[in-house]
């Protein structure tokens, strides 16, 4: 009777899982990493905007992670700002901003006190040309670093011989907002999610030789991980096309036409000028 019972839990059990199966996850894709359209948006018809990046910070308070010890260093990169001023510098093939200093800002302040003392003292009144203020300003952090979002693999062995496989999925976010400097005005918001994957492959042997008395083992592989400084830098990026973007669907701004495109340099430097004031 017990084991009538035993076999009939046992049929339930074998029935459930195969009513109900475990859910399946795919693995990620190998690492292929590239930013949309970031060289090939148009660039805007009424000249470059006057940009100022003074930080872009690491929100996360993530630390590196790491199974064996706890680990004192950062996650992600606490110097972003550095590849939110290049996306910007870069973007529509360098047409759409003018990134003025404000990270250093201290530094070049000194300088030019330098410059001005150094023209005194040889009675030079060459007046020192004014800063460049900006028309807006880009702000936005590091929001997130989530680790370990996806993890699995996949092996077998056949007489102490086979293959394995293991991956592992992380996900990082960068949020970024662009502000009139008139007015304070949030003008456009834009959030982007990059996935950073690490995988690893080997190969492992393992065999009892001279009467089982003695153990062969042999393992060989190999680990791709995607560096998260790179994701980061790609985040920014998509970031930044999905403004100019989002500010043309709007009507913040729009794309200069093959007509404009064919006016004179004069009327371009003059739509320039109005954008170093912060005109539109």
């Amino acid at each position: 009777m017990t084991r009538l019972i035993l076999l009939l839990l046992a049929a339930g059990i074998l029935g459930g899982c195969v009513a109900n199966p475990p859910k399946q996850y795919e693995p990620p894709s190998r690492i292929v990493t590239h930013v949309e359209g970031f060289m090939d948006i148009p660039p805007p018809s009424g000249g470059k905007l006057v940009a100022a990046v003074y930080g872009f910070q690491d929100k996360t308070g993530q630390r590196k992670p790491s199974d064996k010890l706890a680990n004192i260093s950062y996650a992600v990169t606490q110097g972003a700002e550095v590849w939110v001023i290049k996306a910007l510098k870069e973007v529509g093939g360098g047409e759409w901003f003018r990134v003025v200093e404000r990270v250093g800002l201290d530094n070049l302040t000194k300088e030019r006190q330098i410059i001005r003392q150094a023209r005194q003292q040889v009675n030079d009144e060459t007046p020192l040309k004014p800063m460049l203020f900006a028309g807006v300003l880009v702000e936005g952090a590091i929001t997130g670093y989530d680790s370990n979002t996806l993890t699995g693999g996949a092996g077998a062995r056949y007489l102490g011989i086979g293959p394995s496989t293991e991956y592992r999925q992380d996900v990082v976010t960068v949020s970024m907002r662009l502000i009139s400097v008139q007015s304070g005005e949030v003008l456009l918001n834009t959030s982007v999610t990059k996935t950073i994957v690490s995988f690893g492959d080997h190969v492992s042997l393992f065999r009892f030789i001279d009467m089982g008395t003695k153990a062969l083992e042999l393992e060989s592989g190999t680990t791709e991980n995607e560096p998260v400084n790179y994701a980061v830098r790609v985040a920014i990026e998509q970031c930044v096309v999905e403004l100019v973007k989002d500010g043309e669907r709007i009507g913040i701004w729009s794309y200069k036409t093959h007509e404009e495109g064919a006016n004179d340099t004069k009327e371009e430097v003059k739509t320039d000028e109005n954008s170093v004031r912060g005109e539109k």
